[in-house]
């Protein structure tokens, strides 16, 4: 039985989504306590317990504490099965984090699955559904992990009820990632997108966003739609092209917030990225961590920043698994990160 005290580190749900997967992945039991103690109403909330009851359902694990506000749980999985699953959360909690819960283990479960997973898809605090899907998604499948995912209808908050499905299948023989210099920029492209309002805040969005990366000169193609939702919402996603990598930022609308605020939320942080010169946006180093433990090769990441997520990630890995992690670099500042992966807990697929 491990036993993790969820307050260290970052301290919030990501201790216990990380540590779910590694519990199914490798088999070992684990006890938690002071889950999310740091946040303002610590505890599971809708979207970590969904996580939890996913996690068991995909290993057939004994669980204990799972319900709402809980700060223990213990969970002891059994083997992890590969199928077709069904998950709704039943609020706009983040459906691309409970996803991102699932798809290593099912990765790793010897046979194809389908996962459809009801909630927000685009909300705060969590990568937006595009963000997986041009962003996170392909540099996994670089690393030779399979598996792709379809945005059926958006969900924002308030009421959620977006759904995505997604393939999971074993993976190709693993490679390590190496990405420490993007080289030049090729060019940017991107979605501007409505559900129950007019097009035009949309177009609104496109045209300020390609106002502010017009000077850098290369090609931009930002389209806009309108997606099917039960609530209203508006989201501008940009992803840049390099020669050797991508990045991608993205920004929500809110009551009161102009459509050329939205714009230049993601335009601002995808300038900054430019300025920083690294290969990897802070949010896709913490998330690549994971996947990286279990490539049994040297992968090196050149980072804008060293988040604590990151930190914590590499700390609750080390917990689970001999995987050796560096991170060179202080807090809040560009850095690197080495990882070198133990080997898949099952061989890979054809």
């Amino acid at each position: 039985m491990i036993e993790i005290d969820a307050s260290f580190g970052e301290g919030g749900g990501q201790v216990l989504r990380s540590a779910l997967a590694l519990s199914v992945i490798t088999g070992r039991p684990m006890h938690l306590w002071n889950i999310r103690a740091r946040r303002d109403k610590p505890g599971l909330k809708p979207q970590h317990l969904k996580a939890v009851e996913a996690a068991a359902a995909i290993s057939g694990a004994r669980v204990q504490g799972a319900q709402l506000h809980s700060q223990t749980l213990s969970f002891e999985p059994g083997g992890v099965a590969a199928g077709s699953y069904r998950f709704d959360i039943g609020t706009a909690g983040s459906a691309t984090l409970v996803l991102q819960t699932l798809f290593l283990p099912l990765s790793f479960a010897g046979a194809a699955s389908e996962v459809a997973i009801s909630g927000g898809t685009h909300v705060p605090w969590s990568p937006c559904y595009h963000y997986l899907a041009w962003h996170w998604m392909p540099l996994l499948r670089q690393a030779g992990f399979r598996g792709e995912c379809n945005l059926e209808r958006a969900g924002f908050y308030p009421k959620g009820g977006g759904r995505i499905i997604a393939a999971i299948r074993p993976p190709a023989p693993l490679k390590p990632l190496r990405l420490v210099a993007r080289g030049a920029l090729k060019g940017v492209s991107g979605l501007s997108a409505v559900a129950n309002l007019d097009l035009a805040i949309a177009e609104r969005q496109r045209r300020r966003a390609a106002e502010r990366l017009g000077p850098l000169g290369v090609p931009l193609e930002i389209q806009t739609a309108a997606l099917p939702a039960y609530s209203r919402g508006t989201f501008l996603v940009l992803l840049a092209q390099f020669e050797h990598g991508r990045c991608c930022y993205s920004a929500l609308g809110a009551a009161g917030k102009p459509a050329e605020s939205v714009a230049d939320e993601a335009a601002d942080g995808l300038l900054a990225f430019l300025e920083s010169g690294a290969a990897v946006d802070p949010y896709l180093a913490d998330q690549l961590l994971l996947p990286l433990a279990f490539v049994p090769h040297a992968s090196e990441l050149y980072t804008a920043r060293i988040t604590s997520h990151l930190l914590t990630n590499a700390e609750l890995v080390k917990r689970f698994v001999a995987a050796d992690i560096q991170v060179d670099g202080k807090l809040d500042e560009p850095g690197t990160v080495r990882v070198t992966g133990v080997a898949p807990p099952h061989p890979a697929g054809p």
